[in-house]
């Protein structure tokens, strides 16, 4: 795990994991700016969203992988020696973690394709971006209250001072505000807007900033010991 330094090491997945969340963060964030989708225009907008949910899927297989062959790689293996591509592990909460999570961006690319039309009526909308959408900030609601378990052991905990608390925090509050997004992202059949575009765009920026910092706290999470 400690390969290379905080800030670059190209040889660590730990490293390509928060490199490639905070890509996709960063995009997630700036689709979400109004200023951004003035300038422009409504299709490279969409562009974005698709791009960074690519990231992000790109980061959770990755970090799917990682937690898979965490127990069959020796300290200071290469990562390109032999591994698990997939494992059945059901009484580990980080495997669920992981696999909800990779699941739920897998509904993120899929919500975000079809935001590329721009000939969908309202209810097809509805049904191929608003159900993915729902569907990926559940999987990643749940990811993220695994995850919280995991670091706590319990419903609460605060541990300010540990690396892994704070990333997991950050995700959690990240994954509830994309959660928000989803809600108030429905399009109303009468009026063929969303419910609140003001809270779509809110929620989704605060989830996007959540995930970017807690992406960039796992580059010194890797290399320093961590602190309860």
């Amino acid at each position: 795990a400690g390969r290379g330094s905080t800030w670059w090491a190209p040889r660590a997945i730990g490293w390509w994991i928060g490199i490639l969340f905070a890509v996709g963060a960063t995009c997630f964030a700036l689709g979400a700016l109004p200023g951004y989708l003035s300038a422009v225009g409504g299709e490279v907008d969409a562009i974005t969203f698709f791009v960074g949910s690519l990231w992000f899927t790109s980061a959770a297989f990755l970090q799917y992988l990682e937690v898979a062959n965490v127990d069959q790689d020796p300290p200071g293996a290469d990562f390109r020696q032999r591994f698990h591509l997939l494992t059945f592990e059901p009484r580990r909460i980080d495997w669920w973690s992981t696999l909800v999570q990779f699941v739920g961006t897998l509904f993120f690319n899929a919500t975000t394709f079809f935001a590329l039309s721009a000939n969908l009526s309202v209810s097809q909308v509805n049904r191929l971006v608003w159900v993915p959408d729902a569907f990926g900030s559940v999987c990643f609601l749940v990811a993220s209250g695994l995850a919280w378990f995991e670091v706590c052991h319990a419903f609460a905990c605060w541990r300010w001072h540990s690396l892994s608390w704070r990333i997991t925090a950050l995700n959690l509050v990240g994954s509830v505000a994309f959660g928000v997004s989803a809600v108030a992202s429905f399009v109303v059949p009468t009026t063929a807007l969303p419910r609140n575009i003001m809270i779509v765009n809110l929620g989704t920026f605060v989830g996007a900033l959540c995930f970017f910092v807690g992406a960039v706290l796992l580059l010194p999470e890797r290399t320093q010991p961590d602190s309860d």
